[in-house]
C-alpha cells in the first residue's frame, strides 16, 4: 500500500477530503489532508503574504513531518498549479503526481494563466473590488460554477471561505525535468466537465499524463468518494 498525500482546491479546506480518505485508509493506504495556509480551518492566516510557494512550503512540510517517501500526490483543481514546484523540490518523497479536475501550469505561468481569459477577469475583478485586493471572495456563485450537486451545496457552501490572491495571480518557478521524471496521472470528471479545465486536459494528454476519467463533477471526492477513492487506490497500487 501507499503513502498518499490528498490537496485541496481554492477555497476548500483538508475537510473535502476526509471521505476519501477514511475509504483509503480502510484499504490499507497510509493517508494525509493538510489544509493550506490562508485556507480552511487556517483561513485566519490569510495575509498578504501568502502565494503559491506558501502552499508549496505546506505540501513539503506536510510529507517530511508525515514522513512519508516516493508518496501519491494528489491535487484537486488549483492544487494542480503545485505540481511542478513540488517535483522539483520533494526529492523522493514523491513518486507519483495525480491530478483530478486540476490546473497544470508550465515555469512561468500562474494559475490565471491557464484559466480561460473571461473567468482570469472576472477573478481580478472579484479581488480588486470585493477583495481588498488580498482574496477572491467565496461566494455561491461557485457552487454554480462547479456544478456542486444540491444535497452538497449547503455544507459545502458554509464551509468555502476566501482565496489568498497571490495564489492565483503568482507565477511558479521549476524545472520542468522534475515533473516529467515522476510517474503522472490525470484524472477528468464528466458528469459535468468543467470547461475551464479543457486546456489543463489537453496539456495533460500532449505530455504524456495517463488519462483516467471519473463519472462526477468537479468536488468529485464529496460528490463520490467511493468512485474517487477506488480510482486513486487502483493508480497508486
Amino acid at each position: 500500500m501507499a503513502d498518499v498525500l490528498l490537496v485541496h482546491g481554492a477555497m476548500h479546506g483538508g475537510w473535502c477530503w476526509r471521505p476519501v480518505e477514511e475509504l483509503l485508509r480502510a484499504g490499507g493506504h497510509r493517508c494525509h489532508a493538510p489544509t493550506l495556509t490562508g485556507c480552511g480551518d487556517r483561513a485566519h492566516l490569510l495575509t498578504p503574504d501568502v502565494d503559491v510557494d506558501t502552499h508549496v512550503q505546506d505540501i513539503l512540510a506536510s510529507l517530511e513531518m508525515e514522513d512519508m517517501h516516493r508518496a501519491t500526490l494528489v491535487l484537486h483543481s488549483y492544487a494542480g498549479v503545485l505540481a511542478g514546484p513540488v517535483a522539483d523540490r520533494a526529492g523522493s518523497r514523491v513518486r507519483r503526481v495525480v491530478a483530478i479536475g486540476a490546473f497544470l501550469a508550465d515555469p512561468g505561468e500562474s494559475l490565471l494563466d491557464v484559466e480561460p481569459p473571461e473567468v482570469a477577469d472576472r477573478y481580478r475583478a472579484l479581488i480588486a473590488n470585493d477583495g481588498d485586493g488580498l482574496r477572491v471572495p467565496a461566494t455561491d456563485a461557485f457552487l454554480d460554477q462547479w456544478a456542486v450537486p444540491p444535497a452538497l451545496r449547503a455544507s459545502v457552501g458554509a464551509r468555502l471561505t476566501d482565496f489568498p490572491a497571490r495564489c492565483v495571480d503568482r507565477a511558479v518557478r521549476y524545472d520542468p525535468a522534475a515533473l516529467a521524471a515522476r510517474e503522472r496521472h490525470y484524472i477528468e470528471h464528466t458528469a459535468p466537465p468543467l470547461a475551464s479545465l479543457t486546456a489543463s486536459a489537453a496539456r495533460a494528454r500532449a505530455e504524456g499524463w495517463r488519462m483516467h476519467s471519473i463519472a462526477a463533477g468537479h468536488d468529485a471526492m464529496l460528490a463520490d468518494p467511493r468512485a474517487t477513492a477506488d480510482l486513486i487506490h487502483r493508480i497508486a497500487c
